[in-house]
Parts: structure tokens; C-alpha cells; sequence
């Protein structure tokens, strides 16, 4: 996820603009905290110890992040959706994809409201879709597509946040709210170098990542065997494989800052 997002991004880890004096960054269910690890290592200047003054708390609700990381990032293990007991306010705000995680999103807006603060969200659009039809509703894809978002929804999770980022944003209070959206194909059909290279990404995700995304779902939220779930992946892999079929999904970014007090 993290190299596909930063290929999409033309390089950029984010897209907001993190001032250039920042203090004090946030980094929302950092995962294995290679966006924190790669941000505290980059943030100009370039020596670490020149901008030990700039700290990247990392949370996340798995202590799985690597122990040799710079100095300026710290890592704990919380969970984003209780009351933040945080005593300082933050310049900045990275929340990256965070869809089947988070149950009430827009609390966790609310929750990001900083005085002054840039706050950046990074999501999914699971829907598949395809630009010439290519993606038939006969396809096993399209059926997993459609099953997976509707078990997630019963299941009171969003697993297509970046859809609503821009509006939660608005409706916390942010202003200069800027949303992109960006192409995710799946697979290396499309003609456009970059496009491609995004591609080749995502379906490398996609193949590995498979059995992880879907397992738990379907069989506790679909009654699944682990049998049946494991030929669902198989036809999917099949047909990803095909570059005849040209399916694709979009990636969401959404920024914005809370009014000064």
C-alpha cells in the first residue's frame, strides 16, 4: 500500500502543506510506521540531528513497527477511536488508509480538529470499476467487489472512506479543504507509463495481500468455509492475470486546516 500510494503521489508522501517550521506531526494507525520512518528521515534539514525538533508520534493499535527508526519518530500503542489524551496540539495530522478500521469517521474528524493544524486523510474507493465496460458483473471480481463492501457495511465498517473524506472534513469545521482523486489500476493494462507503474504496484498487493483481506470477512460476517473463500481467490487471481479485463479503483486524498482560534 505504502509505495503503490507514494507512486500515485508522484513521490510525495503527502500532498498537504506541512509548514515548515512543524513541531509536532501525528501519524494515525502507522501500521509498520514506514510513512513516519520515511517522513522523520526526509523532513528537511536532512540531518536527523538538525531537526530533532520535529517529532512524529505514531500510534497504532499493533506494537509491529521496526525498533531502529530516527530518533525524532516515537512509536505507542492507542487506539484512535477513544478520547485523545493528547496535552499539545499538532502542526500536522497524516491519517492513511484506515478504511475497515474505523468505525466512526466522523468523530475521528472531529477528534483531528487542531487550532491551526493541517490535517491530511488518505483512502479508498473499493468500488471496481473499469473504463470500457471490460469488468462485466459476471466476473468473480466484481461479485467478491460487491459482496466485500456490503459485508463490511453490515458490518458497521466503511470500506470505502475515501468516497466521503472531503465532505467529513467540511463538516468538522476544516477550511482551504482540498480533495484529488487518483486512478488505481488493477494490473499493467494501461497504455500510461505512470499509470502503469501504479498498476504493476497494485496488482502486486492485490495477489499477495488477497487471502488476508478476505478471510476473516467472509466467513465470520458471510458464513464462509475457508474452502470457499480460498476459490473465490483463485478465480480472482485468474482473471486479474487476463489483461483483457481492465478493472480499476480510486485513491482519495483530502486536506484541510482548522481556522486559527
Amino acid at each position: 500500500m505504502h509505495k503503490c500510494t507514494e507512486v500515485s503521489l508522484g513521490g510525495k508522501l503527502n500532498l498537504a502543506p506541512i509548514p515548515a517550521d512543524a513541531k509536532r506531526i501525528l501519524d494515525i494507525g502507522t501500521g509498520t510506521g514506514i510513512w513516519a520512518i520515511e517522513t522523520g528521515r526526509n523532513s528537511p534539514p536532512s540531518t536527523w540531528k538538525v531537526i530533532s525538533s520535529l517529532v512524529l508520534t505514531c500510534n497504532d493499535l499493533s506494537p509491529i513497527q521496526p525498533k531502529w527508526v530516527p530518533p525524532n519518530v516515537r512509536f505507542e500503542v492507542d487506539n484512535v477511536e477513544e478520547d485523545w489524551t493528547y496535552h499539545q496540539p499538532f502542526d500536522y495530522i497524516h491519517c492513511r488508509m484506515m478504511g475497515n478500521a474505523i468505525r466512526d469517521w466522523p468523530r475521528l474528524h472531529r477528534q483531528c480538529f487542531e487550532p491551526g493544524g493541517w490535517v491530511e486523510f488518505i483512502d479508498l474507493d473499493l468500488t471496481w470499476t473499469s473504463p470500457d465496460g471490460s469488468l462485466q458483473e459476471s466476473h468473480a471480481s466484481k461479485k467478491f467487489n460487491k459482496e466485500f463492501i456490503k459485508a463490511s457495511r453490515e458490518a458497521n465498517i466503511e470500506s470505502c472512506p475515501g468516497l466521503y473524506l472531503e465532505g467529513w472534513m467540511k463538516d468538522a469545521g476544516f477550511k482551504d479543504v482540498k480533495a484529488e482523486k487518483f486512478v488505481w489500476p488493477v494490473g499493467t493494462w494501461p497504455k500510461d507509463k505512470h499509470l502503469k507503474e501504479v498498476g504493476a504496484w497494485n496488482y502486486l498487493q492485490i495477489m499477495e495481500g488477497l487471502e488476508a483481506f478476505t478471510y476473516a470477512l467472509f466467513t465470520r460476517n458471510l458464513g464462509m468455509s475457508k474452502a470457499e473463500v480460498e476459490v473465490i481467490c483463485a478465480n480472482i487471481r485468474k482473471e486479474i492475470k487476463n489483461p483483457a479485463m481492465h478493472a480499476m479503483f480510486h485513491l482519495h486524498v483530502a486536506y484541510g486546516q482548522k481556522p486559527e482560534a
